[in-house]
């Protein structure tokens, strides 16, 4: 009798679980749009395709359930922080850590987009990593804190070296740097595309990949995108503060934003210009 009550009390645990998964996921989605579904009341606010909010919303996912690798092919330790698994290979060394995800999406985008001249990122010590240049063949000298261009090959157009240009990037720019570079913006005009950002060794940084609103009341939900420390695949966070609603995350909260790995306030969300 005990067995058959046990039985059926897991049935109905899974069957909850179930229903509400399928409330606010779709799991045959492949894309962030098509994979989490628009809570009721709420739509999705217009973007442009050719903009950074698009490019976003269509990131690729593996398929629902997959777990989070490490840049040495090792299972990351926590997997209860994510609902999603960003499907883009990362480098096997330890360099695509939360900040370089931020910035892997916005260079990707721009590179996508041809917008070569707008695909620049500050080093830590001030200095400015600029793509454009990197393309005509020059290269980054890094001698202690004295950063140079060193004119060393002819120009390189390739997806390759624009790789070779982000491990450099990857390797001089964090948390700190972006907080220098990204604008600080109020939450109540948050847009996809924005971060979260605590600049610091070790500060954090996660990345606003979608937005929804309610027409009515003017709240606001939103997903966000990390990587974390050490370096591993980017994923889309849970939100354990609410499993109600998530993963998404809502406006209507007093000041603290709680996510799995680390917390942030209202006053820590930044743009890119």
């Amino acid at each position: 009798m005990k067995r058959n009550f046990l039985i059926l009390f897991l049935l109905i645990l899974v069957f909850s679980f179930k229903k509400q998964t399928n409330n606010l996921i779709n799991l045959s989605g492949t894309t962030v749009s098509s994979r989490f579904l628009v809570p009721s009341d709420f739509i999705r606010e217009k973007v442009e395709n050719n903009s950074f909010a698009h490019f976003l919303r269509e990131l690729p996912l593996k398929k629902h359930g997959s777990e989070v690798y490490l840049y040495n092919k090792k299972l990351k330790g926590n997997q209860n922080a994510h609902i999603a698994v960003v499907d883009k290979s990362i480098l096997s060394v330890d360099l695509q850590q939360c900040a370089d995800a931020v910035i892997r999406c916005r260079a990707e985008y721009l590179y996508s987009t041809k917008q070569f001249d707008k695909i620049s990122f500050n080093f830590t010590n001030g200095f400015k990593a600029s793509y454009i240049k990197w393309r005509e063949g020059y290269k980054i000298n890094v001698a202690g804190n004295k950063v140079s261009w060193v004119k060393t090959s002819k120009p390189d157009t390739s997806y390759a070296g624009f790789n070779n240009y982000l491990k450099m990037v990857y390797n001089y720019c964090g948390s700190l740097s972006l907080s220098k570079q990204l604008k600080q913006k109020s939450f109540l005009k948050l847009e996809i595309g924005d971060v979260l950002l605590i600049g610091g060794s070790p500060g954090h940084a996660e990345l606003v990949v979608d937005k929804v609103i309610n027409p009515k009341t003017k709240e606001f939900k939103f997903l966000l995108l990390q990587s974390y420390m050490p370096a591993q695949e980017m994923q889309i966070l849970k939100n354990n503060e609410d499993l109600k609603s998530s993963p998404w995350y809502s406006s209507n909260i007093n000041f603290n934003i709680s996510t799995p790995e680390y917390n942030f306030t209202k006053d820590n969300l930044y743009s890119f210009e």
